[in-house]
């Protein structure tokens, strides 16, 4: 199955590339290597913000990391022209804004891992790191960045 006939059944739609925010690109392809900039998690189009062990629950956060994780895979269509010619997703690194005694931002990053997996399959099998952290831009509750390979 295609990766776009999997994401019609996921009802999924891929958003557009968001404009950065900053002083650096969306993206940036060297080799068969894609490396997408992080992406901060959204709700109803405005950063959700929030803060785990304070306001936010593991299962907001597996929300967020999936909303993400949908816009991630936005990004790196627009990258590579077809997302069908991802070889592999190589790698996650999630950044979990999180008090000093929550200790679940894998679970938390799970959201997008697992998405992840189930529309690029085996392919969509990658190294993460999940870290968590005192504070991230604009109050997001969780960004994700991603790292791709291309045939």
């Amino acid at each position: 199955m295609s990766i776009y006939a999997k994401l019609t059944e996921l009802n999924i739609t891929l958003p557009p590339v968001a404009a950065p925010a900053a002083a650096y690109v969306p993206f940036v392809q060297t080799g068969k290597l894609v490396f997408l900039s992080g992406h901060l998690a959204k709700k109803d189009g405005k950063v959700w913000v929030g803060q785990f062990g304070s306001n936010m629950t593991v299962e907001d956060g597996k929300a967020a990391a999936r909303a993400i994780a949908i816009d991630l895979m936005g990004t790196l269509h627009a990258a590579v022209g077809d997302l069908n010619r991802v070889k592999r997703i190589v790698k996650l690194m999630s950044l979990v804004n999180s008090t000093g005694d929550f200790t679940e931002q894998h679970l938390v990053t799970n959201g997008a891992s697992e998405l992840l997996g189930e529309v690029f399959g085996a392919k969509g099998a990658h190294a993460r790191s999940a870290f968590g952290v005192a504070q991230i831009p604009l109050g997001a509750c969780v960004e994700i960045e991603l790292i791709a390979e291309v045939e």
